[in-house]
């Protein structure tokens, strides 16, 4: 495929979202609207974690099996059409996926030239790091990595897009990678089609931004949107394609015939995930939030514009993994009524007499009705995790059998499933370390193999010529609180109501911190959005803040507040101890949280989201707000 003199905008098609997304997506995408390249996200931090197991058991495999059957039935297709598939799916063994992918091509009588990316596993180089003097600082604390106390078992630096740029450049149909940056699987083929200088900064920040907005799949068509009942045809959400033009600027839009919806609201989702604040850091490219627009072109069609780019950080972000002990855990039932009493006394029970260096979490799970309508109503979950440095304290602990032996000497409606069978194996809990490596001690390479392999090309990718200085933080700084709700703006009578009765929130996880941003899908909600919103009044809302630090933010042209909550999920998704683990529900519980809304805003909403009854408050002076219809339809046009 060669560069278009015109340069229309690329159309690149997502088909994955993570490890374990719709088996059938390559099917759906092939059958969909014509694209350029197809774009598959495999891996993420926990999923990582997970693969690492596997790749120590076999070398020759860490890769995605399953890519080569979602793939393999439309290698044909792919070479009539000449579209390209980039996708990090290689895991830790991207060479032998390409291998594993030529081999399938010449079996099928296709010809394709399938590359792939390396120079991100440096495992076997953290000595020669060490004696360098590199420290691979923790990302969060600053900590040298020599005061983990874990073995390393894998090591991956996040590469950026140009190694796919060179590779499809040099004629690749097939660009396999292990850790580049998720978006950089959008960034680079983008670079590629438009000729991009690695300097082009606000055109590689929009092409970074399109990449972040499309690589979790279905996430920009309504998945696990606020806002999912006003998405029409949930039951399968289709995959978002990037419109990327030369300017960076994007129109992100979906498969005409697929499920799902494409709103501002649902690309606002989307943006808000999984980010540091206003400053996006990525190993190409600095790209700035604060700058950014949405706009509805017309149906399933968002245009994004304006983002600013600054060059990249000279460091970029190393993940980690070591195995940090062993874990057992049991999920077991409790039924009203005295529900708090019988938790206490279970607690006390299960907690006797443990062995030396086994700790528990044991969290109860919901809470009873009332006046409960049914036998499940009247239950609630109890989950309970046994954690241990070695695996013999665990065995000797057995946790299966001591709680197998509380159903006579227990607690009264004490139960588990039946169908789940208590274990007793302990598994293996992976640790994760983000630490910082200077870009310049990377070997970043694209591998370009003939069809039947017997010959290579290997395309040296320089470092970025232009960092930003060493000093800029990895964190932004927080800004400063708001002006109190009632003291800047007037906000007339309230009411009590559920706080997504007027918002919406996404969260997710960058190693042991969770981030949720809160936006007001209808200007006139923002003021007060914003100015309720403080840290203060997110403590409040959140007793499990307790004790860590939250950075909060601001984004006004997305009306949303956005904060970092550092240290809710530990060290990482894959060895922390909640249920959430990573973080995935805390918009939504904050949406759950009764706060006073202004009555105006309700009147509009109709509490629409949540069903629940509200209490009316006096005005505290007098003053009312502009009326508002139908707050939670709004856009940013």
């Amino acid at each position: 495929m060669s560069q278009p003199e015109q340069r229309r905008p690329i159309r690149i098609a997502n088909f994955s979202g993570y490890l374990g997304d719709r088996f059938t997506a390559v099917d759906e995408v092939m059958a969909g609207d014509p694209v350029d390249v197809l774009m598959g996200d495999y891996l993420a931090e926990i999923t990582l974690a997970a693969l690492s197991s596997r790749y120590r058991q076999d070398p020759a495999k860490g890769y995605v099996d399953y890519f080569l059957d979602q793939l393999r039935p439309h290698l044909p297709a792919l070479v009539e059409r000449d579209m390209k598939v980039v996708a990090n799916a290689g895991g830790f063994n991207p060479a032998g996926l390409a291998a594993a992918l030529r081999a399938i091509a010449a079996e099928d009588g296709v010809t394709l030239r399938v590359a792939h990316i390396e120079g991100d596993n440096v495992l076997a180089r953290l000595p020669e790091f060490a004696d360098a003097g590199y420290q691979l600082e923790h990302l969060d604390t600053g900590a040298p990595l020599s005061s983990w106390g874990s073995e390393p078992i894998a090591a991956n630096a996040y590469l950026g897009g140009w190694g796919i740029a060179a590779a499809l450049a040099e004629g690749a149909d097939i660009v396999v990678c292990g850790r580049v940056t998720d978006a950089s699987l959008t960034l680079g083929p983008a670079a590629w089609w438009h000729g991009w200088r690695r300097d082009d900064w606000d055109a590689l920040a929009g092409a970074l931004l399109a990449g972040h907005l499309i690589e979790c799949g279905p996430h920009a068509v309504g998945g696990n949107f606020s806002g999912f009942t006003r998405i029409p045809n949930m039951l399968v959400p289709g995959f978002p394609i990037a419109e990327i033009a030369a300017d960076g600027s994007t129109v992100v839009t979906k498969h005409t015939a697929d499920g799902g919806a494409v709103t501002v609201d649902t690309v606002t989702a989307q943006l808000l995930y999984e980010i540091q604040g206003p400053v996006y850091l990525n190993s190409d490219v600095t790209l700035h939030l604060d700058t950014v627009e949405l706009a509805q072109q017309g149906p399933d069609r968002v245009l994004v514009s304006g983002a600013t780019g600054t060059p990249p950080p000279p460091t970029t972000k190393v993940a980690i993994f070591g195995q940090v002990g062993y874990q057992t855990l049991h999920t077991v039932y409790l039924t009203a009524p005295d529900v708090p009493a019988k938790v206490a006394l279970l607690r006390a029970q299960i907690s006797r007499d443990l062995p030396d260096g086994v700790e528990l979490d044991i969290t109860p799970i919901g809470s009873a009705a009332p006046d409960p309508r049914t036998q499940w109503d009247a239950t609630v979950g109890l989950r309970v995790m046994a954690t241990a440095r070695e695996r013999e304290p665990l065995e000797v602990l057995d946790l299966a059998a001591r709680l197998g032996s509380l159903y006579l000497q227990s607690i009264p409606g004490f139960f588990m499933d039946g169908a789940v069978p208590l274990r007793a194996t302990a598994r293996p809990v992976i640790g994760y370390w983000p630490g910082l490596l200077p870009q310049s001690a990377l070997s970043h390479r694209a591998v370009l193999h003939v069809p039947d392999g017997s010959d290579s090309t290997v395309l040296d990718i320089p470092v970025p010529e232009q960092t930003a200085l060493a000093t800029q933080p990895h964190h932004p700084e927080p800004e400063p609180e708001p002006v109190a709700a009632g003291a800047g703006a007037a906000v007339g009578a309230t009411r009590t109501a559920p706080l997504g009765t007027v918002a919406y929130a996404r969260s997710g996880d960058k190693g042991g911190n969770s981030n949720v941003g809160i936006w007001a899908p209808d200007q006139r909600a923002w003021e007060w959005l914003r100015t309720t919103l403080s840290t203060e009044q997110l403590r409040r809302m959140m007793p499990e803040l307790a004790g860590l630090e939250v950075l909060r933010h601001e984004l006004p042209k997305l009306r949303a507040v956005h904060f970092v909550l550092r240290g809710l999920l530990g060290t990482g998704g894959s060895s922390n101890t909640r249920i959430d683990q990573i973080g995935k529900a805390v918009g939504e519980y904050l949406r759950a949280k009764h706060v006073p809304v202004p009555v105006q805003l309700l009147d509009g909403a109709g509490l629409l989201d949540s069903g629940e009854p509200s209490v009316d408050t006096p005005p505290p002076d007098g003053t009312q707000l502009s009326s508002g219809t139908e707050l939670l339809e709004g856009t940013r046009a």
